[in-house]
């Protein structure tokens, strides 16, 4: 226990529309804990307790924390942060982190929807987001799964057993469920409505923009739904690459970036 009171922590912590994230390092880049809890009305409380969850499973405390960074929407309204990133930042160090190649990475959040792509040496050479609509997104997922009164942790499988796609055409997330109860009036199988509902969350990302070359995936819809990456792969025509916990990959980002902020420090060097 003794050596673990003297052990330098490293926390990211990704506050998103739907869940707060939290990656916690030690020196040598190992994730020492993590977790994840649905985001409130009260940021600042929610990331907190989050990290005291997180940390009091492993033993940890705070006074080993030597650096925070927070990112996501409400990065702002974490108090115990010491620094803040963008997100496209922090899923762009956190993927290259398991993947230091050119990449393209695809994120698809609660509320929205990016591509980054990453020269060889992980810097962003570009980077597009969704246009202003849930439509594609981890909400919109959400919204379906309510309306046909499934549970978001059956979706996937279930979406998984059906031999047909009922295509869902539309844009918007409430003419997509318009769209969902018309094919339930024609008795086409639930099934196969999840199944289109998780396809038309492919669609709207691949018209976001190309996507070149190796492909990784991130975000909690892929974390919680697997046949996501499938449909993604077979859309591309080639294989999609995953990291070891996708939803929490901006938080690991956040992390790496709060390491090597104190590590520079420490060696007289600035960011």
């Amino acid at each position: 226990m003794k050596q673990e009171e003297t052990r330098k922590l490293y926390v990211g912590v990704d506050v998103g529309a739907s869940a707060v994230k939290i990656v916690v390092l030690d020196g040598q880049q190992t994730i020492v804990a993590e977790g994840v809890a649905r985001t409130g009305v009260d940021l600042a409380l929610v990331a907190q307790d989050c990290l005291d969850a997180v940390l009091t499973r492993q033993r940890l405390t705070m006074d080993q924390m030597v650096a925070a960074t927070a990112t996501g929407f409400g990065r702002h309204n974490v108090p115990f942060a010491t620094a803040t990133k963008t997100e496209i930042g922090c899923h762009a160090r956190g993927c290259f982190h398991y993947f230091p190649m050119p990449i393209t990475i695809i994120d698809i959040g609660g509320q929205d929807n990016k591509i980054i792509r990453l020269d060889e040496q992980g810097n962003t050479i570009d980077f597009k987001m969704n246009r202003k609509c849930a439509a594609g997104t981890g909400a919109f997922i959400e919204e379906i799964a309510e309306r046909l009164g499934v549970e978001l942790s059956q979706l996937s499988g279930l979406a998984s057993s059906s031999t047909e796609t009922v295509e869902l055409g539309s844009f918007c997330t409430v003419f997509s469920k318009t769209e969902v109860l018309a094919r339930m009036r024609e008795g086409r199988p639930l099934a196969g409505i999840l199944r289109g509902a998780l396809q038309s969350v492919v669609q709207r990302v691949v018209e976001i923009g190309p996507l070149d070359g190796d492909v990784v995936m991130s975000g909690g819809v892929v974390a919680h739904n697997s046949l996501v990456a499938e449909l993604m792969e077979q859309r591309l025509g080639r294989k999609v690459l995953l990291p070891p916990s996708p939803q929490t990959i901006g938080a690991l980002g956040a992390a790496l970036f709060a390491l090597a902020a104190d590590t520079q420090s420490e060696s007289g060097e600035t960011l």
